[in-house]
């Protein structure tokens, strides 16, 4: 099997790799199909969890990484990723206040609050999938170039740390989804929904290699900030209204260690 794929155009390659990416992503989404009827504990729980995880994502996975190849490619590193960072809060921003002005008013039958909230999580998880599909894409793409220090190994290492961080990062849509009321299907659906961005980044990477590759630090830190921007809006204050509150933050901790080990360990 492996040798077959190897045998493949490198943008078919980075395709199958990311469709196991985004197979994770639907396996963690699936946790909702084991969560009993929704308790109200419960939900603020994972939702503090879910915070915890993006919180860690946008550092490790996004803000670090843009750091470490803004340097690698000659850009200044701080710069890149402010601009970037505050880009994507900034876009959430204006976001926000469009999606609540213009759209909410005409979305009869579900509260306003619950729209816009699942509206900013399913992005900004989509979002952040977008340059790590692209990262993906030109780790493979960059085998036809032999530049330095791209081979097939590190390439499918690439694709397996971003595939088991998404674990948590799917169950950090679904379980919110289902908080708020969403069926089973419908949360696990937009769950699995915000990983498929990434076999069509990795593609596009593997295509664009060379243009995307000088691009890529300056994403990563946008997606790093729309993340930060929706954690402290909507998931943290929202677990916070639980009685339980200092319970709640315990949770944030456990889903931001959870995935620091996860980054930190697969690298």
């Amino acid at each position: 099997m492996l040798a077959y794929i190897s045998q493949l155009a490198y943008p078919a390659q980075a395709l199958t790799a990311t469709l196991f990416t985004w197979a994770i992503t639907a396996l963690g989404a699936c946790v909702v199909f084991f969560l009993r009827a929704p308790n109200r504990n419960l939900m603020d729980a994972m939702l503090g969890m879910a915070g915890g995880v993006m919180i860690a994502a946008s550092f490790w996975s996004l803000l670090s990484p843009a750091i470490e190849m803004a340097e690698a490619l000659s850009l200044n590193p701080w710069l890149t990723a402010l601009a970037g960072f505050l880009g994507g809060g900034v876009l959430l921003f204006f976001g926000d206040r469009l999606f609540t002005r213009h759209l909410l008013p005409q979305a009869p039958g579900q509260p306003k609050h619950r729209l816009k909230r699942c509206a900013m999580l399913v992005f900004s998880i989509t979002l952040h999938n977008i340059p790590e599909g692209m990262a993906i894409g030109v780790a493979f793409g960059s085998l036809a170039y032999g530049l330095e220090g791209s081979t097939a190994a590190s390439a499918w290492m690439l694709a397996l740390g971003i595939g088991l961080q998404n674990l948590p990062e799917g169950m950090a849509v679904s379980v919110p989804l289902r908080r708020e009321g969403f069926s089973r299907k419908k949360a696990f659906f937009f769950g699995q929904v915000s990983g498929v961005v990434e076999p069509l980044a990795a593609v596009l990477g593997a295509l664009l290699v060379l243009k995307v590759r000088t691009c890529l630090p300056f994403l990563l830190a946008f997606a790093a900030g729309a993340m930060i921007y929706v954690v402290v809006e909507e998931l943290i204050p929202e677990s916070q209204t639980n009685e339980n509150k200092d319970f709640m933050a315990l949770f944030t901790l456990v889903g931001f260690s959870i995935m620091m080990v996860l980054d930190v360990a697969l690298g």
